[in-house]
């Protein structure tokens, strides 16, 4: 009982402090740090969780990854990619549907916060001669952008699942497709009803629009299907794309030096400190032993952690970070049928949050009643609930 008192106290910590918009990785270096006294942990032992996190590979991996991924989106974004991309997309599919949902999707290709902001226009845009709530618009803004973070590994909620959980990342998002898939059909059900017709434009389909989507798809084949070390795989990709749109020596530095940005350092060391540091404790092995004693079923715990942690934080890495360790501990060999079912209700709580940045900025722009979108959203989220349910019960 004394460790579940703990444990709340350090989680109450992080989400106050994660509310009051700090860095996540400081906020987790302070839980780290609290955990060290609340457990009177030795000198000796501290040193040992400090290497630990440090000089673990999957630390060094992590880095490695979101700091490429952070150049791969700035090159992506001075050579108007992703606009090359919304052209094509309109030449092909003319659709007024598919059209409005591709400008969510193809920027939602990026993690980049605030990103909802840059489509809200484009939105507005293909839906001003047609009578649509600004809830509606608000909630295709929103909702279309986010399936990519159950699959695509340039978002780091992803890779942080897969590294902490030790489940290989192509078979992780193997077993949330369900989850984007899902959330696709979800959009389409509970919005876009007046959306008809064909939308007017003068893009022609071209070569040029047509590679543009080469980038993205290379990682995304490097990875999943050739099961390629994400890292590895932005590097090769990122290289290409220097050379191939002739950076100098400047340009390519400045590159380098927007990836390997201080935050993600101390984003990932603060994540590896505190699961060291929940390790270590022995935090997670007492509330193991004392949830399995109470006989509590590890179901509700899979669901209720991470997504109260998801909702009241609004942040994909803030509920993986703070909540896997406990939770891999308590699933005992962590499945990926669990881990993915975890993940899938994590980021359900991110999407309802109202602090999430991208609803919040999405809401402002379109001037929407925050509840006329959760009208939609709730029964969006109930879909992919019930089949990541029935996908966990298959699984284990």
């Amino acid at each position: 009982m004394a460790d579940l008192l703990k444990i709340f106290f350090i989680f109450t910590l992080i989400l106050i402090l994660l509310r009051k918009k700090l860095n996540i990785g400081l906020v987790m270096l302070t839980a780290s740090f609290v955990l060290f006294v609340l457990y009177r942990m030795p000198l000796e032992l501290i040193v040992k969780t400090c290497k630990a996190a440090l000089l673990n590979s999957v630390t060094i991996n992590l880095i490695l990854a979101l700091s490429f991924i952070r150049m791969f989106e700035m090159i992506l974004r001075e050579h108007d990619v992703l606009a090359e991309m919304m052209k094509t997309v309109k030449a092909i599919f003319k659709n007024r549907k598919i059209v409005t949902v591709s400008m969510p999707l193809l920027i939602g290709l990026m993690p980049s916060v605030g990103g909802a902001y840059f489509s809200a226009p484009m939105v507005a845009e293909t839906t001003r001669d047609i009578e649509m709530s600004p809830e509606e618009k608000g909630f295709i803004n929103y909702w279309f952008r986010h399936p990519w973070e159950y699959i695509l590994p340039l978002y780091p909620g992803i890779l942080l699942a897969s590294a902490i959980a030790k489940i290989e990342l192509y078979r992780l998002i193997a077993i949330n497709l369900v989850c984007a898939l899902l959330m696709l059909i979800a959009g389409f059900i509970f919005a876009m009803h007046g959306l008809k017709g064909d939308v007017k434009t003068e893009a022609r389909l071209s070569k040029k629009g047509l590679w543009s989507f080469m980038p993205i798809v290379t990682v995304l084949l490097l990875v999943v299907i050739f099961r390629m070390d994400l890292h590895y795989a932005l590097l090769a990709v990122v290289l290409f794309l220097l050379f191939f749109y002739r950076h100098t020596l400047k340009s390519s530095f400045k590159a380098v030096r927007h990836g390997f940005s201080l935050d993600v350092i101390i984003l990932i060391l603060g994540v590896m400190f505190f699961k060291e540091a929940m390790e270590n404790s022995g935090a997670v092995k007492n509330l193991s032993q004392f949830f399995l004693k109470e006989g509590i079923p590890v179901g509700p715990i899979l669901f209720l952690v991470p997504f109260i942690t998801g909702m009241l934080t609004g942040i994909t890495v803030g509920f993986v970070g703070s909540t896997f360790p406990l939770i891999i501990s308590i699933a005992g060999n962590a499945s990926p049928g669990a881990i993915s079912f975890a993940f899938a209700s994590g980021f359900l709580g991110v999407l309802l949050s109202p602090v999430h940045i991208c609803l919040v900025l999405t809401r402002e722009y379109f001037k929407a009643d925050i509840w006329g979108m959760y009208k939609m959203m709730i029964p969006g989220s109930i879909v992919i609930f019930c089949g990541a349910v029935i996908e966990y019960l298959i699984l284990r």
